[in-house]
């Protein structure tokens, strides 16, 4: 941990987009507001429309990557940071950027994840079977990771530098659970923040069938993992 608190000139946003033209735009704006322009932003980009160009416009840092999917583009965008603060979101519109500053404020307190929980206010802007889907994830990451999590895939966390550095991340579709399950299993502090969820912006690009079974095979497989020591 530094020696002094952090600020926003300490903190990267990062994010991985695939054809998010409508909503990136907006989605930069108020990153930029809720941070004064300070904070560095990292766009990972697999698009074949105007997304790259609108944020290299609004100043983001654009890296170029072909398709591989949501996690490999998050898991880049988090390694390609500079700063020591990384806070991971989607580009849809959905995350409330204003709460940025609240979450240096608790990595500064001294936790090392500071995970954005939509389920505590109810998330009534999801589709109800992404709420169900959801409520499953983190109670089968609650029993078998032994720790109670509240909402295990939601896209926006704040992280210190150390816990993205010190873990060997694995896993694609599955990506969000694992960002929160291994530092929980590990030790690290975690800090469960409650957030408002807004409606997205443009469509979506996961199938909540396909999807949602890679996510729940990511769980098992992380949890049983981390069970027995393996991947340290």
């Amino acid at each position: 941990m530094s020696e002094r608190p952090y600020d926003l000139g300490d903190v990267s946003v990062v994010m991985g987009a695939y054809n998010e033209a409508e909503a990136i735009g907006p989605v930069l704006d108020d990153i930029d507001a809720a941070t004064d322009g300070r904070a560095e932003v990292v766009v990972v980009d697999s698009s074949d429309d105007e997304t790259p160009e609108i944020a290299r416009k609004k100043g983001a840092i654009v890296v170029d990557q072909p398709p591989k999917g949501y996690g490999a583009a998050v898991r880049r965008a988090l390694y390609e940071a500079s700063n020591p603060v990384r806070i991971t979101t989607d580009c849809d519109g959905t995350y409330p950027m204003e709460r940025i500053p609240d979450f240096l404020e608790l990595i500064n307190e001294g936790y090392d994840v500071v995970s954005g929980d939509r389920l505590y206010h109810g998330a009534a802007t999801m589709p109800a079977m992404n709420r169900l889907g959801n409520r499953l994830f983190a109670t089968t990451a609650s029993v078998l990771g032994g720790h109670h999590l509240h909402d295990v895939t939601t896209g926006m966390r704040a992280y210190h530098e150390d816990v993205i550095e010190s873990i060997r991340w694995t896993e694609n579709t599955g990506l969000s659970a694992e960002l929160l399950i291994r530092p929980a299993m590990r030790g690290y502090r975690i800090r469960q923040e409650p957030i408002e969820y807004d409606e997205r912006l443009g469509e979506t690009k996961l199938d909540p069938f396909s999807g949602g079974a890679e996510i729940g095979k990511s769980i098992l497989k992380v949890c049983i993992e981390e069970r027995l020591g393996l991947g340290r």
